[in-house]
């Protein structure tokens, strides 16, 4: 039977204090969300597992998504948070690593002001051990990042990298020169690197989201990173922003329609399953 695995989602309690990112005046993001919440979307799609990810920059997030992981069978596996700017931190990469359900890390780079965060010499220490430990990247950033991230992912080439939210394009936005910014970005990253890309985000890119809005990126990435190496996401409950989960998947789903069976398998588990070991 064919796993179905939604590769990123999130759960939170905005009272924990970590979550700088979040606007607390916000009805659909400042409040708690856990697996009971979750559960009622992943039995109408089908959904068997999900990957948990890190929405805050500490340790202690990354604590509480693995104490929630233990308990719950729905939970795949959990991508965590470590501070790349102390070396200290390589201390709790490896006590992390020893969890069944700790499969890597994203730093927040979407959020961090300078571009070129990611090549700072006082960091490519983690870069080592996140290899060493076998753990995989999640890469967050917007298409500002793009060549910074071609020059990563060729510098560490046994890293095992996921893109997120295929690099967040500009769909609201959209226009022939984004377009082509982004695409040929990926197109760069697909074709010289060995990096995943995670099938998520797009609603929340767009303002008022329509398939054929996203029918283009979503060909764009079935033509370069292909079904084996396309995983679908939620981003729940981000995604609320602009649709339902259940909305989410519909409009996934109709936009790989066209695809076999086979490879709508694996952009809906299959890939997932392999990048992250499930």
């Amino acid at each position: 039977m064919n796993m179905k695995i939604d590769s990123h989602q999130h759960f939170w309690n905005p009272r924990r204090g970590d979550y700088d990112w979040m606007p607390m005046d916000n009805e659909i993001l400042a409040r708690v969300y856990g697996p009971t919440d979750l559960e009622p979307h992943l039995l109408a799609t089908g959904v068997d597992q999900t990957v948990l990810i890190q929405a805050a920059a500490t340790v202690e997030e990354t604590e509480y998504m693995l104490g929630i992981a233990d308990a719950s069978p729905r939970i795949a596996g959990v991508v965590g948070w470590i501070d790349f700017e102390n070396p200290d931190h390589a201390y709790h990469l490896r006590r992390l690593a020893k969890h069944p359900k700790f499969l890597g890390v994203r730093p927040m780079i979407q959020d961090i002001p300078d571009t070129n965060w990611m090549l700072r010499d006082d960091i490519q220490w983690a870069y080592e051990l996140i290899i060493e430990c076998d753990l995989t990247f999640d890469a967050l950033g917007f298409p500002q990042h793009l060549a910074n991230f071609l020059t990563l992912f060729t510098r560490y080439s046994d890293m095992r990298f996921v893109i997120d939210h295929c690099m967040k394009p500009q769909i609201r936005n959209h226009s022939e020169d984004s377009f082509t910014h982004w695409a040929d970005g990926m197109s760069r990253l697909a074709n010289q690197t060995t990096a995943y890309c995670k099938y998520s985000g797009l609603v929340t890119e767009s303002d008022g989201w329509s398939l054929e809005g996203m029918r283009p990126y979503v060909e764009h990435l079935l033509k370069t990173f292909g079904s084996d190496r396309l995983m679908w996401g939620s981003d729940w409950p981000v995604c609320r922003l602009e649709a339902s989960y259940d909305a989410w998947h519909s409009a996934a789903h109709a936009l790989t329609v066209d695809l076999s069976q086979a490879a709508q398998d694996r952009i809906f588990g299959g890939t997932a399953q392999a990048f992250y070991r499930l």
